[in-house]
Formats: structure tokens, C-alpha cells, sequence
């Protein structure tokens, strides 16, 4: 049996770090992340508690959906736990982060039986193609695996409970934080647009505007972790021995 039937690729652990270390953009990511909790336990007091948070959205924010983390109260031993976890989690966050800028600036390779690299053949450039089809290519990853449809089965719950508490509760409260993390960090912008409604003869058409930017957010977000999905996917054959 050759090495090409034995094994193909690495394994998916190891490949998603071997996606998040192998390039510049991913590791400058790690790098920023890492600096940024280095920097939160040394200035308590300076308001960058948030930021190893913000900079791991949306999947760190799923951690809020838990009953214990950093300040959970119970002993040392509790507390260490709850910490360890925290941190670990982070970890995590930021691996799958890097790991999606890795699977945007790597290239996919085929190895040839003489062990050379050559190119796949070429896939026609998304500005060659006719408009709906190049839409669709483009959306793809974001519906055609089981990763992305996962997050957006959750975006569209924080969303459904966004508009239900907006347009039916008497007091909607602080609903519009979930699709806010869920589409994190770029669902920071909807806010801004959304504002000018609220304030205007059209105080309804707020709610609307800010469902449709974390909505756009989040297909954003579903297409980057469908390209991450893909390129876990993709198996490199070795040359036979």
C-alpha cells in the first residue's frame, strides 16, 4: 500500500493550525491578539478588558451563553477552572480567526508524482464570469457546508428574537445585542446606520436597517468560515512510493 492510500494530508486539527500559522496576515492576527491580552491583566483599570474579546467575535462572544468565566466566585479552585477555560477558549477563537485569514491568502496545490508542486487547473477569474454567476460563486461557501449553515441557523435565531422583541414586546430591552455579537466585529456598523432612523418621522424603520446590516454581516462572516470549511476539506496526495 502506498503512502498516497495510507494518507492524505494532515489531519483537520493540524491543518487548521498549520492554516493559522503559515502566513503573514494570520500570524500578524495572533500577534495582535497576543499583545492585546498581554496588555489587559497589566492596565486593569485602562478599559482594554474588552478587547481580546472583540478581536476574537463573533465566536469568543458564544462564551456569554455560559454561567461561568472570568469573576465566577466558588474558591480558588472554581475560579482557576473558570479562568483556565476562558483563556482556553480565546485560544480557540483566535486559531479559527487566523485559520480563515490563512484560507484566504493560501493557495491550493497539487503535488505531483515526481514530487513537484504544480499548479490545479486554473478556475476562471470571478470578473470573467456573467454577473449571477459570479454572485452565486461568490455566496457559495456560505450555504454549501455544514460550518457556515450552522452559524447562520444562529444568526437568524438572534435575529428572529431581535425583530420579535422589537416589533411585538413592549420593551425590546437589550435584544439587539445578540445579532450584534453573533455578526461581530463588523455588525459594528450597522449601529451607525441604523441610528438616523430611530431619530426621524420613521422610528419602525430602525429595527429593519439594523437587521439588514448584521444580516449582511453575518452572510460575510458564513462565507469566510465556508472558505475555512473548504480548505479543511482539501486533501493534497503524496507521492507514491
Amino acid at each position: 500500500m502506498t503512502d498516497a492510500s495510507r494518507s492524505h494530508g494532515l489531519p483537520r486539527p493540524r491543518r487548521l493550525l498549520a492554516l493559522a500559522t503559515d502566513s503573514w496576515p494570520a500570524r500578524g492576527y495572533l500577534a495582535l491578539v497576543a499583545a492585546s491580552a498581554a496588555v489587559t491583566p497589566l492596565f486593569p483599570e485602562g478599559g482594554f478588558a474588552a478587547d481580546p474579546l472583540l478581536l476574537t467575535a463573533p465566536l469568543s462572544f458564544l462564551a456569554v451563553l455560559l454561567p461561568f468565566g472570568p469573576g465566577t466566585e466558588g474558591g480558588a479552585a472554581v475560579e482557576g477552572a473558570a479562568l483556565g477555560f476562558w483563556v482556553g477558549w480565546l485560544l480557540l477563537c483566535a486559531l479559527v480567526n487566523a485559520a480563515v485569514l490563512g484560507a484566504l491568502v493560501t493557495r491550493s496545490a497539487a503535488v505531483a508524482p515526481s514530487g513537484r508542486r504544480t499548479p490545479l487547473p486554473r478556475v476562471p477569474d470571478p470578473a470573467e464570469r456573467p454577473r449571477p454567476r459570479r454572485a452565486r460563486a461568490l455566496l457559495a461557501p456560505a450555504v454549501d457546508n455544514w460550518l457556515a449553515r450552522g452559524y447562520l441557523l444562529v444568526v437568524a435565531a438572534a435575529l428572529g428574537f431581535f425583530l420579535f422583541a422589537a416589533y411585538v414586546l413592549p420593551d425590546p430591552g437589550f435584544a439587539g445585542i445578540w445579532p450584534l455579537m453573533a455578526t461581530a466585529p463588523i455588525s459594528v456598523v450597522a449601529l451607525p446606520l441604523s441610528a438616523p432612523a430611530e431619530y426621524s418621522s420613521l422610528p419602525w424603520l430602525s429595527p429593519l436597517l439594523f437587521a439588514a446590516g448584521t444580516s449582511l454581516a453575518g452572510l460575510f462572516n458564513a462565507v469566510l468560515l465556508g472558505r475555512l470549511a473548504h480548505r479543511l476539506r482539501v486533501r493534497e496526495p503524496r507521492p507514491a512510493v
